[in-house]
């Protein structure tokens, strides 16, 4: 009978008629709506979570901290900066009733690399505070040498204690050939091309300032003719 209904209903009413429900389907349950309990929980566990660094709880990068910054450079008086070298730490021992004490003691070269220089040297318990005060000493005996193009005037040697150092002038290019406190008196002070040469004592202390001695022993081309009463010109 119910065929024949739908046959002869027009499509317009077929249309508009409900779909038959079939027996066995269940019937559908609304989803229930949030709560007001869950809905507030979820910022406070949010936040938690942020403040202490992520949702495990540990201690992470989230926590605010300001990023690390390099210490200030050092400089000079007149706003120079100074370039800073560590030759040498030493460490001596005392032994004492409760054990053995240590301190340390720092070389230090500071220098501007245009032509002024200067040897420090620390004592200290802690090797950071030993080279801060070896960089203190260095940067108040800064002294001014004499370099033309990058080299120095001439061939020079001379000796402290009982080190033994030879500097000779090089052309452009050839670089700094030295080692141990020769070279870090001469990047120090501004000098990019010499030939230098330890001929005594491998004492840092006597090399570095033998090397400083040789230094200021070094006078210009100017310097001489002007000791002789002649100048330049007269000299070509």
């Amino acid at each position: 009978m119910a065929d024949n209904q739908n046959e002869n209903s027009t499509p317009a009413e077929a249309a508009n008629a409900p779909a038959p429900v079939a027996a066995d389907a269940a019937p559908v349950s609304a989803a229930p709506a949030p709560s007001q309990e869950n809905t507030a929980e979820q910022p406070s566990r949010e936040a938690g979570e942020n403040r202490r660094g992520g949702p495990g709880g540990g201690r992470g990068r989230g926590r605010g901290r300001p990023p690390r910054q390099a210490p200030p450079k050092p400089m000079t008086d007149d706003g120079k900066e100074l370039t800073e070298k560590v030759v040498f730490i030493n460490r001596c021992a005392t032994a004492t009733k409760g054990g053995r004490r240590f301190s340390f003691s720092a070389l230090m070269v500071s220098g501007d690399k245009e032509g002024r220089v200067g040897v420090g040297f620390g004592k200290a318990q802690e090797v950071s505070e030993c080279i801060r005060k070896g960089s203190d000493d260095a940067k108040r005996s800064l002294v001014r040498m004499k370099i033309v193009d990058g080299t120095i005037p001439h061939e020079v040697q001379a000796e402290h204690g009982g080190g033994v150092v030879l500097l000779k002038p090089a052309c452009p290019g050839t670089g700094i050939i030295a080692g141990g406190g020769v070279r870090a008196v001469c990047e120090a002070v501004g000098i990019t091309d010499v030939l230098g040469k330890s001929l005594g004592s491998n004492n840092h202390s006597n090399v570095v300032k033998a090397t400083m001695k040789a230094l200021s022993q070094l006078r210009t081309r100017e310097e001489i003719l002007a000791s002789r009463g002649k100048k330049v010109k007269e000299s070509l």
